[in-house]
């Protein structure tokens, strides 16, 4: 039984950005929660950028894991790691081989340790061709939730977005666009994602772009990364006007487009890191699924099922990451929304931002 609440707790999540993106919402909590225990959060350079307005006793360290190869490595940086801080604790939010790793040499070093539950049973059913289980999965979140929990770490929900307190200011996205003048309404859209079975065909959202891009007093933000992103979206905004803006040519960083994210009225996106990004700025998102699915437990934080835009398939989901061929060989799921059904999202989601 555990008798005392941990001290120095060392946090694990690498992996991909969205990941580590729906890790904010609950360590911050924990972070309030608990402001005389000291939490280390490793994970790579790139996400180690959106802990924006971090508690006082979090550190974030981004580690280069080039530098800690193989088994060696992760237990030199156990070692490291614990005289460093002083760890007794350790949440796994990750379990992957070198997370795993890790857990075991500081088990070793007599560090208290808990990881996350991948529910891959459950994951195999909901995904499978025949004799597909449609239930929903426990929600990644809850799943972070469940290792502090079992760690012995109290913790009440104290997040609401990651400027709370400190406003962004227009200075820091100025080089995209001037403030915001009264009227105007300002859509940020994120075409692409890792993988084809998460990604809307481009010259579909062509068609929704052209339409936003038409509408007098709108303002495109069109994000992406990489050369081949960019190059599209250069052209998007060629052929429908300045009212676009090219971030993914701009690189401003992270926290200048999390500021501008804060101040927009709506986000399009896939399945993505940036529907995890603009939930981190209370920005509501009409996020497109296809292969993957809201029962996989990968719904923005605060977002809501009515602003998902899916067809119902009985092969959706058939995949938990959207990285598997596509059964029937067309993408149907993606290729069968209409430019017009998301573009209907979009108003009603405008419409009650109105309203509100």
């Amino acid at each position: 039984m555990i008798k005392s609440v941990p001290k120095n707790i060392l946090i694990a999540r690498f992996s991909a950005l969205g990941d580590v993106a729906m890790t904010i919402p609950v360590v911050y909590s924990l972070c309030r929660t608990n402001p005389d225990s000291r939490f280390i959060f490793i994970t790579r350079k790139l996400p180690a950028s959106i802990f924006l307005n971090a508690p006082a006793n979090l550190t974030v360290l981004p580690i280069e894991l080039s530098q800690y190869k193989g088994v060696a490595g992760m237990q030199r940086l156990a070692r490291e790691l614990r005289e460093a801080y002083g760890i007794d604790s350790f949440a796994d939010l990750h379990s992957s081989l070198r997370t795993r790793l890790l857990r075991f040499f500081l088990r070793l070093q007599g560090v208290r340790t808990a990881h996350i539950h991948k529910q891959r049973l459950r994951r195999r059913a909901l995904t499978r061709a025949r004799n597909k289980v449609m239930l929903p999965l426990t929600p990644t979140r809850a799943k972070y939730r469940e290792v502090f929990w079992s760690l012995g770490l109290p913790r009440e929900d104290s997040f609401d977005h990651i400027f709370s307190g400190a406003e962004p200011s227009p200075e820091v996205y100025a080089a995209a666009t001037p403030p915001r003048r009264e009227g105007e309404t300002w859509v940020a859209i994120a075409p692409f994602a890792a993988h084809a079975g998460k990604i809307y065909p481009e010259q579909l959202m062509e068609q929704v772009v052209a339409e936003l891009a038409a509408r007098p007093g709108y303002k495109l933000f069109l994000f992406g990364g990489g050369r081949e992103e960019s190059a599209t979206l250069a052209r998007w905004r060629a052929k429908y006007g300045e009212n676009l803006v090219n971030m993914a040519q701009l690189r401003l960083g992270i926290p200048a487009e999390m500021a501008l994210l804060r101040h927009c009225d709506v986000m399009l996106s896939m399945d993505s890191a940036n529907m995890h990004l603009a939930s981190l700025v209370k920005l509501r998102v009409v996020s497109v699924w296809g292969a993957t699915h809201p029962y996989c437990g990968f719904m923005g934080w605060h977002q809501r099922r009515e602003d998902a835009v899916q067809l119902d398939m009985v092969c959706r989901p058939c995949s938990i990451y959207g990285n598997k061929p596509c059964r029937r060989g067309d993408y149907h799921c993606l290729r069968g929304i209409q430019p017009s059904y998301i573009l209907t999202h979009i108003d009603r989601r405008l419409a009650k931002k109105a309203n509100a």
